[in-house]
């Protein structure tokens, strides 16, 4: 039975023969659920169905299930190496996404469903996204290393496929999330709680239902609309920073399908792995990097290769050379480890190392803001079975509308005109970047801003006082609008004429100021008051130093005025600052503060808290131009 545990099985030429045509039938199989057609769907499915059968069948006569699970090894470990290391590239992006599936109608309303349990919840997690982060990229980036070199494979077969399990239900729940359905959900309220007595207002309108009530806590039952999540986060921002976009939710779940496939090959091969002889790392080593390189070149980002060889090669020194305690396969996993950990301190203290985000140095603002598409709709009609409620929808006139004679049919009915999609909209790749400012918040740090006085009309108006003899209130109108039919001179006496000043606009938004301006310097706090400020006094040396140069210097924010003000007066700071939605400057940058310099709109340099320079330095490179 030799042949058994050999990558031959009982014929190297037919084993390689299944492995391609299993790969062409999961080829078909993705297609025809991602890409093909209603008309072409059933077709690719019975094929790639038919020749995975086929094939998997002669993977079992001939003994090929090491091979293809050699095959499966090579592939998911440099996968899994990639992915790991794409996260751990920015595992604080990763966090927020795992914070999106914590929310309550996120993930927790699917096992709400599936085990009728309302008060389930996920949210004491938020707490622990960015460890979970941390643990999660790590985790891919050691199972992918032991994978390759077969270390403790029966382990690693089993963490893969918990895994892999694990992340496709997650993208089976993105994908099949319908965000017009509803959720049963159990939410518990202090009496003290200004909520609670609102949700007892909606119970006695029939809104929501108590489900139980003491004098000092109050159970509430409410249907809710799932929060459905469109990007499992799986590559990060990566995909949608290298060719444009992310995946499908369902593209995502098909992603995942094909890995767990893989890895129940690795899985049920686990017997039959051994460890890696000297002339197998050499081949699986190349084979695996083949695969890293391949997806570094889709995410532009080549640094995989060389961390993936370190990774690999380290791991199998520190297994020949390690010792009595880390001479083995523990040893190469602590290694691994210990070299991701220090990535991920690296970037957490600084900054990604290569920036997917549409803020990253050398991006055009404006561009990013304009890139989008508009939608292609058209006027359909929309009939409706009366038997079976299948529905169609014309585009009228159209060919196929008349040809079908469907308003001739008994069985089938008019229901309405719909706006059918054409072409699906393409949205800009930056929405939601307007930092704005209430007029009646404006300082005299705004006010300096050219930018800012030219949005600031002001129009005097004559306006006329007067008093209302029943109750004696005063008021005051525009006096064009007064006169003594409205205003008798037995109910309101005139007191005088005053001239006030009104402003013709009640927010400035500098959005197109910042794209435009020559050169303007931007400081950017997703949090005002857990940011770090040790570098305050470089920040108002650079400010000073732009006020001197004429170039622009903002501070945006996520904060009340009460905290901006407070800022102002705890760091003597008079800048001019404006807010914006917290979720943009988490895109911005992941340091918390960070300062940016762009010049007509572009990025041209962008510093981490800890990476800010003095005044000196920053006019040397950035104001001396």
């Amino acid at each position: 039975m030799k042949y058994i545990a050999t990558i031959a099985g009982k014929s190297l030429v037919f084993n390689i023969a299944f492995i391609v045509v299993n790969l062409t039938g999961l080829s078909f199989l993705v297609f025809a659920n991602v890409k093909s057609s209603p008309e072409s769907y059933l077709l690719f499915t019975l094929l790639g169905i038919g020749l995975m059968i086929l094939s998997i069948a002669g993977l079992i006569i001939f003994k090929g299930r090491l091979m293809i699970s050699s095959f499966s090894r090579v592939f998911v470990g440099g996968l899994f190496i990639v992915s790991g290391l794409v996260k751990a590239n920015d595992p604080l992006g990763f966090s927020y996404k795992l914070e999106e599936y914590f929310e309550d109608g996120a993930l927790a309303y699917r096992i709400k469903e599936l085990f009728g349990a309302p008060s389930f919840s996920l949210e004491f997690l938020m707490d622990y996204a960015l460890a979970l982060s941390v643990i999660i990229c790590i985790a891919e980036i050691v199972l992918g290393v032991l994978t390759i070199i077969g270390g403790k494979i029966k382990l690693v077969s089993y963490l893969l496929l918990f895994m892999m399990l694990f992340f496709t239900f997650l993208t089976w729940h993105t994908a099949n999330c319908d965000p017009h359905s509803q959720f049963l959900d159990r939410d518990t309220y202090s009496m003290s709680d200004p909520d609670a007595q609102l949700k007892l207002e909606e119970a006695q309108e029939g809104k929501v239902k108590i489900h139980s009530q003491t004098s000092s806590e109050l159970v509430v039952d409410e249907m809710k609309a799932p929060q459905c999540v469109t990007d499992c986060g799986c590559f990060g921002d990566a995909l949608k920073g290298s060719v444009g976009r992310s995946l499908t939710p369902n593209e995502s779940l098909w992603k995942d399908l094909i890995l767990l496939y893989f890895v129940i090959w690795i899985f049920v091969a686990q017997w039959i792995i051994k460890p890696n002889t000297i002339k197998e790392n050499l081949i699986y080593t190349a084979s695996s990097l083949v695969v890293i390189a391949f997806f570094s070149w889709v995410f532009g980002w080549y640094f995989p290769i060389l961390f993936g060889l370190l990774a690999i090669l380290g791991a199998l020194w520190v297994r020949r050379a390690g010792g009595r305690f880390l001479g083995n396969y523990w040893g190469s996993a602590i290694f691994v480890s210990v070299l991701s950990m220090l990535l991920v301190i690296f970037v957490l203290l600084y900054a990604p190392i290569k920036d997917y985000r549409p803020y990253a140095v050398e991006s055009n603002l404006a561009e990013k803001m304009n890139d989008g598409e508009d939608g292609v709709y058209k006027d359909a009609l929309l009939y409706k079975n009366k038997k079976t409620g299948e529905e169609k929808s014309f585009v009228s006139p159209s060919t196929e509308y008349s040809d079908s004679k469907i308003w001739e049919l008994d069985d089938w009915e008019f229901v309405e005109m719909i706006n059918q999609v054409v072409k699906e909209p393409i949205y800009p790749t930056i929405q939601d970047f307007d930092p704005t400012i209430k007029v009646k918040y404006l300082t005299d740090a705004e006010r300096k801003l050219s930018f800012v006085r030219s949005q600031i009309v002001e129009t005097k108006v004559k306006r006329i006082r007067f008093t209302a003899l029943e109750d004696q209130t005063t008021n005051a109108i525009e006096l064009s609008e007064f006169n003594l039919e409205t205003y008798p001179a037995e109910e309101y006496q005139i007191i005088d004429t005053v001239d006030t000043v009104e402003l013709g606009t009640d927010d400035i938004s500098i959005k197109e100021a910042i794209v435009n301006e020559k050169r303007i310097v931007m400081l950017v706090s997703r949090n005002i008051t857990e940011a770090n400020w040790n570098e305050i006094d470089r920040i108002k040396a650079i400010a000073a130093k732009c006020e001197a140069e004429d170039v622009p210097f903002v501070l945006i924010v996520n904060a009340t005025r009460d905290q901006i003000n407070g800022f102002r007066e705890e760091h003597n700071f008079e800048c001019a600052i404006f807010s914006m939605d917290q979720i943009e400057l988490k895109i911005i940058s992941r340091s918390n503060p960070a300062l940016l310099v762009l010049e007509n709109g572009v990025v041209r340099e962008k510093y981490s808290h800890r990476t800010i320079p003095t005044g000196e330095r920053f006019k040397e490179i950035h104001l001396k131009k």
